[in-house]
C-alpha cells in the first residue's frame, strides 16, 4: 500500500480548539480507516508545520478523500508527499543507467 507524509498547519480555529487535537487524532484515524486506510504515526512539531503525519492509503484518490474530509472540518491545511520506501527505491535507482 502506497505511504505518504503529510505536513500539516493548524488554522486559526484549529489553534482555538487545540485542546480537542487528541481527539481529533482519533477521528482522523478513522477516516483513515474509512478509506482502507492506516495513520501510521503523528508527531507534533515546531517550526514551518505544526504536525506530521506518516499514513498509508490504497491510492491518491483514497488519500485525497481522506485529506479532504479532513480538512473540510476547516482547522488544518495540509501538504502531501508521497513517500518510497528505501527498499522499493533502491530498486528502482538500480536500474538507472
Amino acid at each position: 500500500m502506497p505511504s505518504y507524509v503529510i505536513l500539516g498547519k493548524y488554522t486559526q480555529e484549529g489553534i482555538m480548539k487545540i485542546k480537542d487535537s487528541p481527539k481529533k487524532i482519533e477521528a482522523a484515524q478513522k477516516v483513515f480507516e474509512s478509506i482502507g486506510g492506516e495513520m501510521k504515526d503523528f508527531y507534533y512539531t515546531m517550526g514551518q508545520y505544526d504536525f506530521v503525519v506518516v499514513c498509508e492509503a490504497p491510492d491518491d484518490e483514497a488519500m485525497t478523500k481522506a485529506l479532504l474530509i479532513i480538512a473540510g472540518k476547516g482547522e488544518v491545511r495540509t501538504e502531501t508527499l508521497p513517500a518510497i520506501p528505501a527498499a522499493r527505491g533502491a530498486e528502482i535507482f538500480k536500474d538507472l543507467p
